[in-house]
């Protein structure tokens, strides 16, 4: 949690000592904290004022936690409130979080535990407010401010989710298979933030070394190892002001993992071989193709670094679950090679398109991209045929009796992929439509100039 907004705490609690502890807590954190006694005085603070979260005691003399909560939710549903309780009242802080609240802590309270709650809790606020703000802007200027292609409602989520969160400072994990675009979603988060301006650096954890991955993030000193010959800064400080994208991060020990954890938590860090203590102001998003729930389950990945990167998940998903999609990625990567390798590009058969859209594409869109350039720079004609692409697409075209090659241009490609969702929709226009992502409008008039 980072940004030059402060932070403001509301604690409800009738114990002056306790509430005195936590501000004094807080303020040492650089949040502002506001103090209240009763839950009657914070139904009413929360009426004239702005807080990001509330932090509030079950028990109290006048009006207890649970009726407060219940009274500051129905107004305002989107302000986070989380239980404080002793072990003996935990079923009643439950009961309060399927009602809604965001959390409950049992006292005494871990410290940091409660931490990295409240910071989770801000972020998700902020995440929301962002959502609001966002259902202004039109769907065209949506769609042109994105550099991601794809049209399919798997994509408009995953595509409506960056809109809510890249305005935000939350720390964000990408979560999908090898090849299917996490770090174009990584920049398309840093482009659409409020740090655009700023560096957007990529490290491969799974790359390197952990001796070299230490020294790639965090710097050294002179001296600090052999060939280390001047000081130098790490990722974390190139990336100042921007996002600092750290791509398989599943694949990091535990020993790297403690590092990354200090820079989350703390926003410091000391270069390899230093000890002077560097500030650092970046916007952490990790990827992984890992499940790391499973993973901190196997003991593999620290639970707490898992719950620092996990405040907001950004899932992409698989090429397989993207079939409107093929179409227009398969134009895009013809254009773009055809021009690269100065290939005249004037189609693509109508068994090409088809036999793409049924492979099952286990390299998901990274994948695709290199059998459609391989295709462009071994066609022979001027059409694109399932012959010029690789093998295993081949063998499969084999598999389902393909027939010959018949010539069709992109155009057709389109024409056939709305035909094709149209019989899928049983004619529903308005659905076939939506799955296209297209106005219905634009199908009608799609339609008319097939004369359908």
């Amino acid at each position: 949690m980072s940004g030059t907004k402060q932070v403001t705490i509301l604690v409800v609690d009738d114990e002056q000592v306790h509430r005195y502890m936590l501000c004094s807590m807080f303020k040492d954190w650089g949040w502002k904290c506001v103090e209240a006694d009763d839950g009657k005085v914070a139904v009413d603070a929360v009426e004239k004022n702005q807080y990001d979260a509330v932090l509030m005691d079950v028990r109290m003399a006048r009006m207890d936690g649970m009726e407060a909560f219940t009274r500051i939710h129905a107004s305002n549903p989107a302000l986070p409130v989380i239980i404080m309780t002793a072990y003996s009242s935990v079923d009643a802080a439950v009961e309060a979080i399927k009602h809604g609240a965001y959390d409950y802590l049992t006292k005494p309270l871990d410290f940091d535990r409660l931490r990295l709650t409240l910071e989770r809790a801000v972020d998700k606020k902020a995440v929301e407010e962002k959502k609001q703000e966002r259902k202004e802007v039109s769907p065209v200027e949506a769609e042109r401010r994105s550099s991601i292609i794809g049209k399919s409602f798997p994509m408009q989520e995953l595509q409506e989710m960056i809109s809510y969160v890249a305005p935000t400072e939350a720390t964000v994990l990408i979560t999908g298979e090898s090849g299917t675009g996490k770090e174009l979603v990584a920049a398309e988060l840093h482009n659409n933030s409020e740090r655009h301006a700023g560096p957007f650096i990529r490290v491969n954890c799974a790359a390197l070394a952990e001796s070299l991955l230490e020294s790639e993030l965090f710097g050294h000193e002179k001296g600090a190892f052999t060939g280390a010959d001047r000081e130098r800064d790490g990722k974390f400080v190139q990336a100042a002001g921007g996002t600092l994208f750290l791509d398989e991060i599943g694949e990091t020990s535990h020993a790297m993992q403690v590092k990354m954890l200090r820079v989350l938590q703390e926003h410091e860090l000391q270069r390899v071989g230093g000890e002077q203590t560097i500030q650092t102001d970046v916007r952490i998003i990790a990827a992984t193709n890992r499940d790391l729930e499973e993973e901190v389950r196997k003991g593999n990945f620290r639970e707490d670094l898992y719950y620092r990167l996990n405040v907001v998940t950004v899932h992409v998903p698989p090429l397989r679950d993207r079939g409107d999609d093929i179409s227009l990625l398969v134009e895009f990567f013809v254009e773009k090679f055809a021009a690269k390798n100065r290939r005249k590009v004037d189609g693509i058969t109508k068994e090409c398109i088809q036999l793409l859209q049924s492979y099952q594409w286990p390299g998901n869109v990274r994948e695709l991209e290199n059998a459609i350039e391989r295709g462009v720079i071994l066609m022979r004609g001027e059409h694109l045929t399932e012959k010029s692409l690789p093998l295993p697409i081949q063998k499969q075209s084999e598999q389902n009796g393909t027939a010959v090659s018949t010539a069709t241009s992109l155009q057709e490609v389109e024409k056939q992929q709305i035909l094709k969702t149209l019989e899928e929709t049983d004619g529903n226009k308005s659905e076939a439509a939506r799955r296209l992502g297209i106005t219905r409008k634009t199908l009608q008039n799609k339609l008319q100039k097939y004369d359908k």
